[in-house]
């Protein structure tokens, strides 16, 4: 159902939807204009409001003046913006984008996140987004769905399914997570919620690798059988070195 009405007996170009493929899918042979062109004309759009339409959300998907361009000549970032405003041109009640950022770069996917998310507040449409990328969905998302094999594992917020994932599967997909195994049960704790201790604790073992990973540091303890990963500031780690002894502090944890 969208907006109400089953779109099951309908053919897939009467349906209110628009997708976004991982590939992009443009026309080769046209330029940035007449890829945007072709499904209004289908629609027998008249040429001045296809024009402004064209012009308005070229700017939405800041690619303003690249009309004249052919996909060869843009980034991979700027071809998957065309595809975006390709689909939004249709006015679609469902946005449906499958991987769509997969193929990019880290910086530019980071940007893009931020500009779908941008163009989804200020058009209110509905975006179904299909991604393996955790910090994806739970950048972009105001509703998550994770799935396995096929069938729906948890649905919720982003904090809902990150604070409190509803079973093995969902914390160890969602965010990183430590399993240890104590009395035939899975104690699952985040990495920023391990603190480094001098004082009896919860678990103690010897300090593997040590990660400065910008702003905070990723300290790998091994713990017997189990590596236990922490994230701790900066000015933390500078009294922590490779091979040293210490107790890890579990905040909070999760019991499967």
């Amino acid at each position: 159902l969208i907006d109400g009405q089953s779109v099951v007996n309908l053919p897939p170009e009467k349906r209110p939807t628009a997708m976004v493929f991982q590939s992009y899918n443009l026309w080769p042979h046209m330029t940035v204009y007449e890829n945007l062109a072709f499904g209004l004309k289908l629609r027998k759009t008249p040429k001045k409001e296809m024009e402004e339409r064209i012009e308005k959300h070229l700017q939405l998907v800041s690619i303003g003046g690249m009309e004249k361009k052919y996909p060869s000549q843009l980034s991979g970032g700027q071809q998957q913006r065309v595809a975006i405003a390709r689909s939004l041109l249709l006015k679609p009640s469902v946005l449906l984008l499958d991987e769509p950022f997969s193929a990019l770069d880290a910086k530019i996917r980071q940007q893009m996140r931020e500009e779908l998310k941008k163009i989804q507040s200020e058009l209110g449409i509905t975006v179904v987004f299909v991604t393996h990328d955790q910090e994806e969905a739970m950048a972009l998302s105001h509703r998550i769905v994770v799935m396995n094999k096929g069938k729906f594992e948890q649905v919720g917020t982003p904090t809902e399914i990150y604070d409190n994932p509803c079973s093995k599967y969902v914390a160890s997909f969602i965010g990183e997570m430590n399993f240890i195994e104590r009395d035939g049960k899975s104690v699952a704790v985040r990495p920023e919620d391990v603190v480094i201790t001098k004082e009896s604790a919860d678990i103690s073992g010897s300090v593997r690798t040590i990660m400065i990973l910008g702003h905070y540091v990723e300290v790998n303890v091994q713990c017997g059988e189990n590596v236990v990963k922490c994230y701790i500031q900066r000015e933390e780690s500078e009294k922590v070195n490779v091979g040293d002894q210490v107790n890890l502090k579990f905040c909070k944890t999760h019991i499967f």
